[in-house]
């Protein structure tokens, strides 16, 4: 069985943060998403793994290397434009030949293993599998039909969603999934869906499976679900402790975990967490209070009176606050933003 991870999206949504690295290298809990989604097909004994991505994405093959770090092989494959996953499918398929393989997005956490979806592939002799997971909003994902036990539907974005399962972006598919591709048509947004695709399967009778995870899971798309994925990805390594380069210096700090400093860190003055990864080469110097931030590498903060929370501080970024006086000045690049407790100004 092959593995296959798709990372050439733009990630609009990440900027400003995606306009320097892919989203899929930006890191949760100190490692990128990337990195987890090639110990996931790792830890089921997949080898042989694709990565997809854009041209433009260059950070990306040598951080990966050849795969050997992960005792993998790694196989690069270019999606020029982002057409959809399917699209992304069909791309590979001279890599993945007529060989089963589990596609994996790569700007997706998945905290169960995937375990599940390939015992539940073997035992149910099924032309495929996909998993779900119960979700609050289905309107807002590839909503599955389950009927009797049985899969008998996907629909992408429903505007009136048949159940609350969603298919969250951890799939395993067998060869007839490019015939299916190849009959596909552009949906409404101008890709083609892998949704469209396996119920394309579905309708021409093959058996595709399904099995639910309880577990946490995020795509890293938004400002939020990133910093949402670290603090669970935090939570699952460290509890409630914290842990610090061997290279960084904290001098005078109170640390609540959990929390991850990097190497060639120094930290000053400073009550930090929870729930903050700190990437190398940060300095931090006489805040009140840091929590539930991301810390970039070589990013700088200093003499921030308030309390910093919800935060994400890009590579080699600074910050600069002055505690005895109530105006700052920011420069932040494009689509950052950064929310001030608001303060009432004593009257003249």
């Amino acid at each position: 069985m092959k593995g296959l991870i798709l990372c050439a999206g733009r990630g609009t949504r990440l900027h400003p943060f995606s306009y320097s690295q892919p989203k899929t290298l930006l890191p949760v809990a100190n490692h990128p998403v990337l990195h987890s989604c090639i110990r996931k097909l790792r830890e089921v004994g997949v080898h042989d793994i694709g990565i997809v991505i854009h041209p433009s994405q260059v950070q990306i093959p040598p951080l990966v290397g050849d795969g050997s770090q992960f005792g993998a092989t790694i196989t690069f494959i270019e999606q020029k434009v982002p057409l959809g996953i399917a699209h992304a499918v069909k791309l590979a398929q001279p890599f993945l030949l007529d060989e089963p393989f589990i596609l994996l997005l790569g700007d997706n956490l998945l905290m169960d293993s995937l375990h599940g979806l390939t015992s539940t592939f073997v035992h149910a002799q099924s032309d495929g599998a996909v998993m779900v997971s119960e979700v609050e909003r289905p309107q807002d994902y590839g909503i599955a039909e389950v009927k009797d036990g049985r899969l008998i539907g996907v629909e992408e974005k429903p505007k009136q969603p048949k159940s609350n399962l969603a298919v969250i972006g951890a799939y395993l598919f067998t060869k007839p999934i490019f015939e299916s591709i190849a009959s596909l048509q552009p949906s409404a947004r101008g890709e083609y869906e892998i949704t469209d695709a396996i119920q394309s399967m579905i309708d021409r009778g093959y058996h595709i499976a399904h099995v639910t995870t309880n577990g946490k899971y995020t795509d890293v798309g938004t400002i939020e679900r990133w910093l949402e994925a670290n603090r669970w990805m935090l939570e699952r390594e460290l509890g409630e402790t914290y842990h610090v380069g061997a290279t960084s210096t904290l001098e005078n700090c109170t640390i609540v975990g959990p929390v991850l400093i990097g190497e060639g860190c120094h930290i000053k003055d400073c009550t930090i967490g929870p729930y903050v990864s700190i990437q190398d080469g940060v300095r931090l110097e006489n805040c009140a209070h840091i929590e539930n931030s991301i810390f970039l590498e070589n990013s700088t903060i200093q003499d921030v009176a308030w309390k910093v929370t919800d935060s994400v501080f890009g590579r080699s970024s600074q910050l600069t606050g002055q505690s005895a006086d109530s105006i700052g000045v920011f420069i932040l690049s494009d689509k950052s933003s950064m929310r001030l407790p608001a303060v009432k100004r004593e009257e003249l």
